[in-house]
């Protein structure tokens, strides 16, 4: 999975470990709702949490361990990320709600779809960067320092550091 290549997205052993994400993911939420400390059950759902991180739920991964979450960064409400590839978000940073993080590729041949084959890519988000909300980033795209992409953008290809985005699919349209 983590290498790119084609694998079969209901395999037990990927299976086992979503079914895990999903009830730890559920903890948070009710936790969350509770007004109770989430910060161990987060810990223990995502791969690495930074300190100050504060994560909102609904928050839907598909494994969880894959992702990384810098220092000081803020998850607003209703984050999907679709971790089966490592998605790296850095500190400082601000992902509004409804924000859809997609590592997964599905193939284009119908005949590989059918036998459940799918591969992934790797997200990386740099530091101090704010993703307005409902903001989709797609598999191996890479989003450089300071950056801000507009509410609904759809990032189809890498962001360098420092410039706004906005956009289906999202083009810089000036710096920061």
């Amino acid at each position: 999975m983590l290498s790119g290549e084609w694998y079969v997205w209901n395999d037990p052993e990927i299976e086992a470990d979503a079914r895990r994400a999903r009830g730890l993911a559920a903890r948070f939420q009710a936790a969350f709702a509770e007004g109770a400390d989430t910060s161990s059950i987060l810990g223990r759902l995502l791969g690495s949490v930074g300190e100050g991180v504060e994560v909102r739920p609904p928050l839907t991964v598909d494994l969880g361990y894959n992702i990384s979450v810098g220092a000081r960064t803020f998850v607003n409400y209703g984050l999907v990320a679709l971790d089966i590839a490592a998605i790296d978000i850095g500190e400082d940073c601000q992902i509004g709600p409804n924000v859809q993080l997609l590592t997964p590729i599905h193939p284009l041949d119908s005949e590989q779809r059918r036998n459940k084959l799918e591969a992934a890519r790797p997200i990386t988000i740099g530091h101090n960067v704010w993703l307005g909300g409902g903001v989709i980033v797609c598999p191996g795209v890479a989003i450089g320092d300071n950056s801000v992409i507009g509410a609904g953008a759809v990032v189809t290809r890498n962001i360098p550091a420092n410039v706004v985005a906005v956009g289906n699919p999202a083009r810089v349209i000036r710096s920061v």
